[in-house]
C-alpha cells in the first residue's frame, strides 16, 4: 500500500478543491493511499468518494494552520476508511444487532413500462404512498406490487409525489438529460460558496489548544438536517471540535438507529418551531450560532423566517449550508428526495444495472440486476455521504475566509448536482472505470480496522472511524450518540 501523491488520477480532488475556493496549490499536502478496487462500480463511486474526503480534510487542515498561525498539516487519505465510512450505516452493530436501512415498501418495482423506486422508510412516507395508491395501512408488498403492475411509472411518480409520498421513475442518463430537472440540475456548478450579503467584521479565531488539533473548536452548529448527507457533514464537523446541536420537530423523530449512526459528537434536541416558546428558545440558539446547517427541501423552513437571508440579517457573520435532493431550481426544485430516488432519477441505476450491479436493499436481485433487468445501485449511497463531506468542507473552507475577510455565507448543494458530477465532472477524468463483477479490494483490506465499539446510551455501539484525517488530527469523536431528541435546546457553556 505506497503513497500516491496528487495528480491526474485525482483530477476528482482538484475540482472539488476548485469549486470551494481553495488555493489549488494546497493540494500537494494530500497523499492517498489504502487498498485497491473498494467500492466497485462502473460509474467512478470510489474517485467521488476519495475526493470528498481529501477536500474535507485538507480545508480542516488549512483552518488548523490559520488558527495555529504554522505551516499546513500534511493530508493522508486511506482507501479503506473512506469506503468503510461511505456505507457506516451498513457497519452499525447497537448491541449486536443490524438497523434496517430501508423499509420493506422502499424498493424498485416493476411497471407497466418499466421501473419506480419508492421510499417508504418513515411512518408518513409509508401512509402516503398507500394513501396514493389507494391502499390500506395493513398493505404490504404483494399489495403495492399488485397495484403498480399495471401502471406507468411516470404517472406513480406524479400521483405518489401529488400525495406527499415518494416515487421516482427509472430513467436512464439521455432521458434525465432530456427532462426539465435534468437541464436545471445541469446547469449550476457542483456547489455554490459565497457572501449571504450581511456585513460583518472578520471572524476571530482564537489559537487552538491541546492535542488532537481540533479547528472547529469554539464554534456552535445548529443542525437541521435529516437522512444521511446533512448528518454526515455535522458529525465532521463535531469531530473536528464544533459544538453540534440537532434540531427536529417533535412530531417528525429521527429513528435511533440513523442518529446513533451520524449523531457521534452533538446534542440533540425536540423543538417546535411553530409555537412561540419553540421560535424563543431557537432564536436564543441563533443569538450564538456560528453556523447553520439545513437538509430540508426548498422552502419548507421558510415560514419560519428562516431563509438564509432572514438569519444572517438576525445574526451577521453566520455561515449557512443548505441542502436539497434535487436543487433549488426547475419544477422539481419543490420536492423531497432521497439519495436512492436520486440515483434512479438521474440515470445512475441505468448504467450500475448494466454493469451487472444490484439494488442495495433488494435481496431478489443480489447479484443478478443485469439478468433480471432491476436497475442498479452505486456500491455506498455516495450522493449522501460525499456531499455531506463536501458540505463540511465548505463550512470549514468559509471559516477560513471570514476570519480575513468578514461577512456571512452561504453554501448551497444538491444531491442531484453531485450526481451530475458523478456522471459527467469525474467520469473520464479519474481513470478507467472499475466494473461490478471486480474483487472489491485486495487482502489487504479489512473493515474491521476502521471500525471500533464504543458505549453509547443507546448501547454498546460498532461504528465506522473517520474518514477525514490530517496530521494531529482527532482519530474518532470525543462522545458517543445520545438517545436522539433527549436533550436540551441550549448551547454547552465555557465555549
Amino acid at each position: 500500500m505506497g503513497q500516491r501523491h496528487s495528480g491526474g488520477h485525482n483530477s476528482g480532488t482538484e475540482q472539488a478543491w476548485s469549486a470551494l475556493g481553495g488555493d489549488p496549490a494546497l493540494t500537494e499536502r494530500i497523499t492517498y493511499g489504502g487498498p485497491s478496487g473498494l467500492l466497485p462500480a462502473r460509474l467512478p463511486a470510489l474517485s467521488l468518494a476519495r475526493s470528498t474526503v481529501a477536500v474535507c480534510a485538507l480545508a480542516a487542515a488549512e483552518l488548523a494552520a490559520r488558527r495555529e498561525g504554522g505551516p499546513l498539516p500534511a493530508v493522508r487519505v486511506d482507501d479503506g476508511a473512506v469506503a468503510t465510512a461511505f456505507v457506516s450505516e451498513r457497519h452499525l452493530r447497537t448491541d449486536g444487532r443490524a438497523p434496517s436501512n430501508f423499509a420493506p415498501l422502499s424498493r424498485f418495482w416493476r411497471t407497466a413500462d418499466g421501473w419506480v423506486r419508492t421510499h417508504a422508510n418513515y411512518p408518513h412516507h409509508r401512509a402516503r404512498l398507500l394513501h396514493a395508491l389507494d391502499l390500506p395501512d395493513s398493505a404490504g408488498v404483494p399489495d403495492v406490487e399488485t397495484a403498480l403492475a399495471g401502471r406507468r411509472a411516470v404517472e406513480i411518480e406524479e400521483t405518489v409525489y401529488a400525495a406527499g409520498g415518494l416515487a421516482v421513475a427509472a430513467r436512464t442518463p439521455e432521458e434525465w438529460a432530456a427532462h426539465p430537472q435534468g437541464a436545471a440540475a445541469a446547469a449550476p456548478p457542483l456547489l455554490t460558496l459565497g457572501p449571504l450579503g450581511a456585513d460583518a467584521p472578520p471572524r476571530a479565531l482564537p489559537p487552538l489548544a491541546g492535542d488532537p488539533v481540533r479547528p472547529a473548536a469554539g464554534l456552535r452548529v445548529l443542525d437541521l438536517t435529516r437522512v444521511i448527507a446533512g448528518p454526515v457533514a455535522t458529525r465532521t464537523l463535531a469531530l473536528l471540535g464544533a459544538d453540534v446541536l440537532r434540531i427536529d420537530a417533535p412530531q417528525l423523530p429521527e429513528s435511533q438507529d440513523a442518529h446513533s449512526d451520524t449523531g457521534f459528537g452533538k446534542r440533540s434536541a425536540l423543538l417546535d418551531l411553530g409555537s412561540p416558546a419553540g421560535r424563543a428558545d431557537f432564536e436564543a440558539l441563533l443569538a450564538r450560532a456560528d453556523v447553520v446547517v439545513t437538509g430540508y427541501r426548498p422552502g419548507a423552513l421558510d415560514r419560519f423566517g428562516l431563509t438564509p437571508e432572514e438569519l444572517a440579517a438576525r445574526r451577521p457573520g453566520l455561515v449557512v449550508a443548505r441542502l436539497s435532493a434535487w436543487g433549488e431550481d426547475g419544477p422539481w426544485g419543490g420536492r423531497r428526495g432521497f439519495d436512492s430516488l436520486v440515483q434512479v432519477a438521474t440515470g445512475i441505476a441505468a448504467v450500475e444495472a448494466e454493469a451487472g450491479s444490484a439494488s442495495e436493499d433488494s435481496q431478489e436481485s443480489r447479484g443478478g440486476a443485469k439478468r433480471s433487468g432491476t436497475p442498479g445501485a452505486l456500491p455506498a449511497q455516495a450522493l449522501d455521504h460525499g456531499t455531506g463531506y463536501l458540505m463540511a468542507a465548505a463550512v470549514l473552507r468559509a471559516l477560513t475566509e471570514q476570519s480575513r475577510t468578514g461577512g456571512s455565507t452561504l453554501a448551497t448543494f444538491s444531491l442531484a448536482r453531485t450526481a451530475r458530477w458523478l456522471t459527467h465532472g469525474l467520469a473520464g477524468h479519474d481513470g478507467p472505470l472499475t466494473t461490478g463483477t471486480e474483487t472489491p479490494g485486495d487482502a489487504l483490506y479489512d473493515p474491521a480496522d476502521h471500525l471500533r465499539e464504543t458505549d453509547s446510551p443507546a448501547g454498546r455501539l460498532r461504528h465506522a472511524l473517520p474518514p477525514v484525517s490530517f496530521a494531529g488530527a482527532p482519530a474518532t469523536w470525543t462522545t458517543p450518540p445520545g438517545l436522539c431528541g433527549t436533550d436540551a435546546p441550549v448551547w454547552r457553556e465555557g465555549l
